[in-house]
């Protein structure tokens, strides 16, 4: 008998399955990037108001990281609860936190209202966000890549990565809407709320249609085998547990590959915005419209360059992103010196398409890292706990870089290095393209491609 790739065939709802975690995504995401966007805007006026604009925005940014601290947090608690009940019902949740916690902070009184219990609230609903996204990537990225085969994967997996761009897409449209129809005291007063409050309604239309989809199959293959085990008497180990001890090697790989993918994003997406505004004097609705057309490429980019990871590899689509981020890091803020808006959208459009090359192979390739039974908690804490030294500070490390220097040429060398970082984790990484999901071994071994196994077995 030839041995093939023992992962279930697509389904016949596979299509279903991809937009739900599209959508779903794309609200999480709207969600914490709707916040980032407002720090960099809007909150150091409304919850910072007694100091200068630049520290206003730096406190602004250190609430923003905070979130970052609690998404290890979730991808533990989300990561063994979705590894042993299922990555639905955990998507379910993750969903409905996120939503409400931001609705809620469009409801939070400014300082001159409630004084210093304002930023505290702030602060507690950033971190109930930072806790539901912390559980959201992986829960999502794997439902569809155990429903699919491993020759599409890339492709198929890389639509919830979509997410990020389409979620940062409405966020800053609709707070670039706000600002187009508002005076800047009516915006700083009540206008940056409606965003926020939109994700009430936002929240229940996601919620509707991940109900509709159904578990993943290699996890109901998986599950049952955990249910033999237990009945013979063969205790299982803590999801979290398992991964620290046989796949901690690829927890690494993760983390190292997400430094420069993480960084240069919210560089390229947030800080930008302080940047052109706070230090070019560019007026908001123009740094907002270059980052709006930056994000619709980088939408339409991220399955092409999945599909390409199919093609040729994971490691070789990942490094030319993470070289690519690199090198522009210093191009970058030469264009935006410019205060040209050409030179503006140029700026983060071709930083969007080197992060696109990192950020769409990443969801099939870190669900490749990982056995089943441990898959959601390896995958989201490898990718969450870079994130606290990554995302996290970046846009408060390239503010108070910005400050101390009054200069870009540091936020470029800072970008670059984590760059560097990332080209050392790809290159030290195995390439993962091909793999059998269901015969991935708990000490990361994994057979070999589907491809190589078909060539062997006909031998």
């Amino acid at each position: 008998m030839a041995a093939g790739n023992t992962a279930p065939p697509p389904s016949a709802g596979l299509g279903r399955i991809v937009a739900a975690s599209l959508i779903g995504t794309t609200i999480e995401w709207y969600d914490y990037f709707l916040y980032g966007s407002a720090a960099a805007l809007v909150f150091g006026r409304v919850f910072f108001p007694e100091t200068d604009p630049l520290t206003g925005t730096l406190l602004s940014f250190l609430t923003y990281a905070i979130g970052f601290a609690a998404r290890p947090i979730g991808a533990v608690v989300f990561g063994h609860y979705g590894d042993r009940l299922g990555r639905k019902k955990l998507l379910v949740i993750s969903l409905l936190m996120m939503g409400l916690s931001t609705a809620l902070i469009g409801c939070v009184p400014g300082y001159g209202t409630i004084g210093v219990a304002a930023p505290l609230l702030l602060t507690t609903l950033r971190l109930i966000q930072g806790f539901a996204l912390g559980g959201e990537w992986g829960g999502a990225v794997l439902l569809v890549s155990e429903h699919g085969d491993a020759k599409r994967r890339g492709f198929w997996a890389s639509w919830p990565q979509g997410g990020a761009p389409a979620g940062n897409l409405v966020a800053v449209g609709v707070l670039s809407l706000m600002t187009t129809v508002l005076s800047d005291d009516a915006f700083d007063s009540w206008g940056w709320r409606v965003p926020f409050l939109l994700s009430a309604v936002l929240v229940m239309v996601g919620l509707w249609i991940r109900l509709s989809v159904d578990e993943s199959p290699l996890f109901k293959q998986a599950l049952a085998q955990a249910e033999r085990r237990k009945a013979e008497q063969r205790a299982e180990r803590l999801p979290f547990v398992a991964v620290m001890r046989n796949h901690w090697r690829d927890v690494l790989v993760a983390m190292g590959a997400r430094m420069a993918e993480n960084i240069s994003y919210y560089v390229i997406t947030a800080f930008v915005l302080t940047y052109c505004v706070e230090h070019l004097k560019i007026d908001k609705q123009t740094s907002l419209n270059a980052v709006l057309i930056g994000s619709a490429v980088q939408f339409c980019l991220i399955p092409l360059f999945g599909a390409l990871s199919d093609r040729v590899g994971r490691k070789p689509v990942y490094l030319v992103g993470a070289v690519g981020v690199g090198v522009w890091s210093w191009a970058f803020f030469a264009l935006l010196d410019t205060r040209s808006f050409p030179a503006l959208v140029l700026a983060v459009t071709v930083g969007l398409v080197f992060h696109s090359a990192m950020y769409a192979p990443q969801a099939a390739f870190f669900s490749e890292l990982f056995a089943t039974r441990m898959r959601y908690t390896g995958a989201s804490i490898g990718a969450q706990l870079s994130s606290v030294a990554a995302g996290a500070p970046a846009p408060l490390i390239a503010t108070a870089l910005l400050g101390s220097y009054g200069n870009s040429t540091p936020i470029s060398l800072y970008v670059a290095l984590a760059a560097l970082i990332t080209v050392i984790a790809v290159v030290a990484s195995r390439e993962t393209r091909g793999r059998d999901l269901a015969a991935i071994e708990p000490d990361g071994a994994a057979a070999r491609p589907a491809a190589d196994q078909q060539t062997a077995t006909s031998a």
